[in-house]
């Protein structure tokens, strides 16, 4: 018997022939923690962005610009966790993939549409928030339902076609060809992560976040000014309103602060480690990949709780839909 053969009996593969990719064997516990943890994730996931999409819409109150971009992130975040993270699951567990090359490349193309487009739209509500703090007299002419409409299209459309054309064309294939390495086993669902991938995906990643930094300063500037100047008003008329006002901006600038701290937390480990990758030639252990991959993933458990599970609204709309009065005629206008 031959120093390969030997190999192959000592390794366990994901498959049976002689370019399989090795398999990562854990104990039964280490298995079972591992997939009750991931089970736990996607069902705050799903059940934290189903609860956003009922409510958004179902009560008319609720229907307003911000609240259709809230709705359109929980709807990507949804369907990740319903169409993305059961498979992705079972390859971070098995360390293999048994599901075939077609359904890889689906797999790859919905995990980086539905990711993309859910930081597009943390960006776009960043945008929505500082209008209305920093311009709020001319904020609800400034961001429309129809501009709410035009940020949904853009946030969807533009990771769709981006990873359209990265997957299923071979306009990337023939013109940067270098960059590109081959699938190096067989029983592997990583199409994209390889040179090509960490330099495109690197700005997008990192400047919705500088975008979301940058407006996060000012608001807090702005939002502890307008504090300071209502501090000093203490003897005008509408003294309680304003210091009402006060209170609600300065929920918004901690509320997108601590969107923008989670969201660090969560998609900087994988994007450096992309990065680092394409400069050291793929060095990364894959077990510790997937810890990257998970934390990303974990954002989307997080959003309904930073956004919409700290406002009142949509804590009366939770329970109205735990307690099925939901189902009662008349609901519709209840948030108020």
């Amino acid at each position: 018997m031959n120093s390969s053969n030997l190999w192959m009996v000592s390794t366990p593969l994901c498959y049976e022939v002689n370019s399989s990719c090795s398999r990562t064997l854990h104990s039964f516990g280490i298995q079972l923690a591992i997939y009750i943890a991931c089970a736990i994730g996607m069902m705050l996931t799903v059940l934290g962005n189903l609860m956003v999409v009922i409510a958004v819409s179902h009560f008319n109150t609720l229907h307003n610009p911000t609240n259709f971009l809230l709705l359109s992130l929980a709807l990507a975040d949804l369907l990740l966790g319903i169409m993305v993270l059961p498979f992705s699951t079972i390859r971070s567990v098995e360390s293999c993939w048994y599901f075939g090359d077609d359904f890889c490349r689906l797999h790859t193309f919905l995990d980086t549409v539905f990711c993309l487009t859910s930081i597009f739209h943390l960006c776009f509500i960043s945008i929505d928030r500082h209008y209305a703090i920093c311009d709020p007299l001319l904020y609800p002419t400034k961001f429309t339902v129809r501009v709410a409409c035009v940020y949904i299209a853009i946030g969807w459309g533009v990771p769709m076609i981006y990873t359209f054309v990265l997957l299923y064309t071979n306009a990337i294939e023939e013109g940067l060809g270098h960059f590109l390495q081959d699938m190096p086993c067989v029983g592997r669902c990583q199409l994209l992560f390889n040179k090509l991938w960490g330099w495109l995906n690197f700005p997008l990643f990192f400047f919705p976040c500088l975008i979301m930094i940058t407006l996060y300063v000012k608001i807090f500037i702005v939002a502890n000014r307008q504090a300071r100047q209502i501090s000093n008003m203490n003897k005008s008329a509408g003294c309680g309103l304003h210091l009402g006002a006060s209170k609600r901006e300065r929920k918004a600038a901690k509320t997108l602060g601590i969107a923008v701290g989670i969201y660090l937390l969560c998609w900087l480990p994988f994007t450096i480690d992309t990065m680092l990758d394409c400069l050291l030639n793929f060095i990364t252990p894959p077990v510790l990949f997937d810890v990257f991959i998970w934390f990303a993933y974990f954002n989307s458990a997080c959003n309904p709780l930073i956004y919409v599970f700290s406002y009142r609204w949509f804590r009366k709309a939770v329970k109205l839909i735990l307690t099925r009065i939901i189902f009662d005629s008349g609901t519709s206008t209840e948030t108020d």
